[in-house]
């Protein structure tokens, strides 16, 4: 059956399905709190100074193309070109501020509850813009506040701080209420951590969104399920593996589009291995992110709701799991939050 779904037939359509829906060219998932997120998202981290420029165009070009959920953080420091980029597109008649989507996240140093709102209100000014469409929690471990991301001690290990996640979560709570972020959700957050969120007394807002490492070599089943069963939505970085950034894997860890089973099933379906590992993703009820320079690919990638995958087909591509972190986060494994357990 299709991704979309007319209104009508949406009270009929299992929670499962996650009420997709197709707006214009976007395909559109509801969140718990009423409003919606496109399933496709556009990735913008860069981990070089000089690529922050290349963040910038290729934004514009994602935009020009189709895209409208635009995913950033404070961590990637280049939330000044971002927003440039999609300011550029409203003042030249592309998209208005109501079309984007736009996604920031909270850094471990501003866990404290008095330090969330104006780390938001900071990504605001850099952005020019005067909300953001969903604001998470993007790690489950605070770090000692103040300018530096990693701060570090004489020996190099991580300047750990201790904040109560449910506290932090009040804050967030209080920054959707102001009207600074229409949504408010978590990221690399395990089920343990959902729900201390999730029973803590008082809570007025849950999160509409778990973000997380989720690939065909990591495909999060359990993490998926128990967040469906919550109304939670799962949203999936890393998707088509990684960039080999060298401060995640070694030379020895599998490129996961040259997987001989992926390139196979590609080929049956006249596909790249990228479209079909991010249709994988969307057939499975996850929103998606996704990331290029190439203005080429980023277009190619937009193909991913030109087709669909048989069922047979993704029962394949579930047993390409093998529980494969590229993104490990080892600096954090000292931390008693750490999430990348073997629990899920």
């Amino acid at each position: 059956m299709p991704l979309r779904h007319k209104a009508e037939e949406e009270s009929d359509s299992s929670r499962e399905e996650q009420h997709l829906r197709m707006n214009s060219k976007i395909q559109k998932m509801e969140l718990n709190d009423g409003h919606s997120i496109p399933v496709l998202g556009f990735g913008t981290y860069a981990t070089e100074e000089n690529l922050r420029k290349k963040s910038m165009e290729s934004t514009k070009i994602a935009i020009d193309v189709g895209f409208r959920h635009i995913d950033c953080s404070h961590l990637y420091q280049n939330e000044e070109e971002i927003g440039q980029a999609i300011v550029s597109k409203i003042e030249d008649g592309t998209v208005k501020r109501e079309d984007i989507f736009y996604t920031s996240k909270l850094w471990s140093t501003s866990h404290r509850p008095e330090l969330v709102r104006p780390s938001l209100e900071n990504s605001l000014r850099k952005l020019n813009l005067d909300y953001v469409d969903l604001y998470l929690i993007h790690f489950p471990v605070s770090l000692k506040p103040g300018d530096e991301l990693l701060p570090q001690d004489e020996h190099g290990n991580l300047i750990l701080d201790t904040v109560d996640l449910c506290d932090t979560w009040e804050a967030m709570e209080k920054c959707k209420d102001a009207g600074l972020a229409k949504s408010i959700g978590v990221s690399n957050f395990n089920r343990r951590q959902l729900e201390k969120i999730l029973n803590k007394p008082g809570l007025k807002h849950r999160p509409v969104c778990n973000q997380v490492e989720c690939h065909l070599y990591l495909n999060q089943s359990k993490l998926l399920a128990y967040c469906k069963m919550n109304d939670i939505v799962l949203v999936a970085y890393g998707a088509l593996g990684t960039q080999r950034y060298k401060y995640c894997i070694n030379e020895d860890t599998p490129v996961l589009l040259d997987d001989p089973i992926l390139c196979t099933m590609a080929k049956k379906y006249k596909r790249t291995p990228a479209l079909i590992a991010l249709r994988y993703q969307l057939e499975r009820g996850i929103v998606t992110l996704v990331k290029s320079f190439n203005e080429e690919r980023i277009r190619e990638n937009l193909q991913v709701f030109d087709f669909q995958l048989a069922s047979d087909d993704m029962e394949i591509l579930d047993n390409l799991d093998r529980n494969l972190r590229y993104f490990p986060a080892n600096m954090f494994k000292a931390h008693p939050n750490f999430p990348f357990s073997d629990e899920y």
